[in-house]
C-alpha cells in the first residue's frame, strides 16, 4: 500500500517534468510527511493539455452524504479496481499522476513493533504514481492511489506497492494515447527502487522536516 509520502522538489520543476500547467493554489512544498486526507499534487489531462493541480489525497465515492462518511479509500488495488463501485468510472474516464519524491513503508516484525521504510527510485528522479481522481462537493478533487502485489525486493518489507509509471507510459495512462492503460498496473522491476531504513519518528502524522528521510543509523 502506500500510507505516507514525500515531496520535496519545487512545483515549477514538477510542472516543467510533466509538461503541465501549474494552479494557484498547490500545498506547501517540502513536505517529508505527506499523510492522506491532505492536499497533494497531481497532474491530469484535458482538452486544454495537462494541468498541476492539488487533490485531497482520499477518493470520495459519490454516494458518500459525507466526507468521512466511510472508509478512507487512499489506495485502489490493481486487481479490483475496474470492477469496484467507488473506482470504475474513475479509472477508465477519470487517471491521474501523483508525483513524490518517494514514499515510507512499515515492516511488522512478529514483536509487534512498525520499522519505517524510505523508499525513492534509484536514479534519484521523482516517482509518477498511478492514481484516480474524482470531485466531491467542498472537498474539490479527491484522489486515490493504485497499488499492486509487491516485486520481490519489496515484500520484504510489504506485500503491496503503488504502480509506479515510466515517463514513456504517462501519456497512456492519463488517456491522450487511447484506451489499453490496464498492463501499466503492475510493480515495477526490482532494480528501479532503493530503500532505507529510517527513524521512529515518522510513525507519527505530526512529525515533520528532512531528518525524517535521512538513514537511521546502523539500520
Amino acid at each position: 500500500m502506500c500510507g505516507r509520502m514525500a515531496l520535496t522538489l519545487p512545483h515549477a520543476a514538477m510542472s516543467q517534468l510533466f509538461r503541465a500547467a501549474p494552479a494557484n493554489d498547490l500545498p506547501d512544498v517540502p513536505n517529508y510527511n505527506v499523510c492522506p486526507t491532505v492536499q497533494v499534487s497531481a497532474v491530469t489531462a484535458g482538452e486544454g493539455g495537462r494541468r498541476y493541480a492539488p487533490v485531497r489525497w482520499g477518493f470520495i465515492p459519490h454516494w458518500y452524504k459525507k466526507a468521512n462518511g466511510g472508509p478512507l479509500l487512499i489506495n485502489a488495488r490493481a486487481e479490483t479496481i475496474a470492477q469496484k463501485p467507488a473506482f470504475m468510472a474513475a479509472c477508465r474516464q477519470r487517471r491521474c499522476i501523483i508525483p513524490a519524491s518517494g514514499f515510507y513503508e512499515w515492516e511488522r516484525p512478529e514483536d509487534g513493533s512498525k520499522l519505517p521504510w524510505y523508499v525513492q527510485r534509484s536514479d534519484g528522479s521523482p516517482m509518477a504514481f498511478a492514481a484516480i481522481w474524482q470531485d466531491w462537493g467542498d472537498q474539490g478533487a479527491t484522489a486515490a492511489i493504485v497499488t499492486t502485489a509487491a516485486n520481490a525486493a519489496m515484500a520484504k518489507i510489504h506485500h503491496r506497492i503503488p504502480v509506479i509509471l515510466e515517463p514513456d507510459d504517462w501519456a497512456l495512462w492519463l488517456g491522450e494515447e487511447g484506451k489499453g492503460a490496464a498492463p501499466l498496473m503492475q510493480a515495477t522491476s526490482e532494480d528501479t527502487l532503493q530503500f532505507h531504513r529510517v527513524d521512529t519518528a515518522v510513525n507519527s502524522n505530526r512529525a515533520a522536516g528532512p531528518h525524517l528521510i535521512d538513514p537511521l543509523k546502523n539500520g
